[in-house]
């Protein structure tokens, strides 16, 4: 590595920032995902009453709900309480509701899910068996923006795969080319090598050896920069970008995806270097 620096440094540098790449969309999918987890606490399912049902009736509708596998909580709230939140949001509008009463507002059942149905699905499956009852006519639950939004989140999973396939594919190809390049600058000294009785596996051994400490310094390096790079990005501006999507901090990566970059680039290093030594064997 000492004799061919520019090899070396080119190979450290294209794996460096493969895996920087790799562990910024990482950790950016990762914080889209706590903010979707955050933002499932809100999905629930509102059933607007036409008319405020009776004690006896709605003490019927609530235990019906609340023993639905994917009920978490159920609600009523009455129209005075609904005139009292609306006049709340209003704040220092709230003088437009003057003379005005709470049968403006209807009643309604705000029903909140289990953790494991805050979804498209459980909403659906939990909408489908309450509108059974036509007193549930009128209900709203946001599929279409659940829909929406789980697309979105697919989409960035497979765009992670995609993009890591190809820097994995990029890196692997530089690293054993780098590799390559070296054993050819070196072929007269492998061949009196090869005839003073050295064997394959000794010849080899150091060239992979290369490959792996090229791998993990390049992984280091990406670990490092990423780390910085997150760093920079706890500004005042990004704290309040994140209380406005409900995020409390920003989520670097997991310990055991910050070794995984050290150890995927020595894994890296590992294969570019065994492509390279065999093809030369072969040649």
């Amino acid at each position: 590595m000492r004799q061919s620096p520019f090899l070396s440094v080119a190979t450290i540098t294209t794996v460096a920032v493969a895996l920087t790449l790799m562990a910024i969309f990482g950790a950016f999918v990762g914080n889209l995902q706590e903010m979707a987890r955050r933002w499932s606490r809100d999905v629930q399912v509102v059933i607007y009453l036409d008319q405020p049902p009776g004690q006896k009736t709605l003490r019927t509708w609530l235990d019906h709900i609340e023993r639905q596998p994917e009920v978490e909580r159920v609600t009523f709230v009455s129209q005075p309480e609904a005139f009292n939140r609306f006049r709340q949001r209003l704040g220092d509008d709230a003088d437009l509701l003057a003379g005005m009463t709470p049968d403006i507002l209807p009643a309604s059942l705000e029903i909140r899910l289990q953790e494991d149905f805050r979804n498209r699905q459980g909403v659906a499956t939990l909408a489908n068996t309450l509108r059974s009852n036509p007193a549930f006519a009128d209900m709203r639950h946001g599929q279409d923006w659940l829909e929406r939004f789980e697309s979105v989140i697919r989409l960035l999973r497979a765009s992670s795969v995609v993009l890591g396939g190809v820097l994995l594919f990029a890196s692997l190809f530089v690293v054993a080319n780098t590799i390559r390049l070296t054993l050819y600058a070196r072929r007269d000294e492998i061949e009196v090598m090869a005839l003073v009785g050295a064997t394959p596996f000794f010849i080899r051994v150091p060239f992979v050896l290369e490959g792996i400490m090229q791998g993990v310094i390049g992984g280091g390096v990406a670990l490092t920069s990423s780390y910085l790079l997150y760093r920079a990005a706890l500004s005042q501006d990004m704290a309040v970008w994140l209380r406005a999507t409900g995020l409390e901090q920003l989520l670097f990566l997991s310990p055991s995806a910050q070794v995984l970059i050290v150890v995927g680039g020595g894994a890296l290093g590992l294969a570019g270097s065994l492509i390279a030594v065999f093809r030369l064997g072969r040649a």
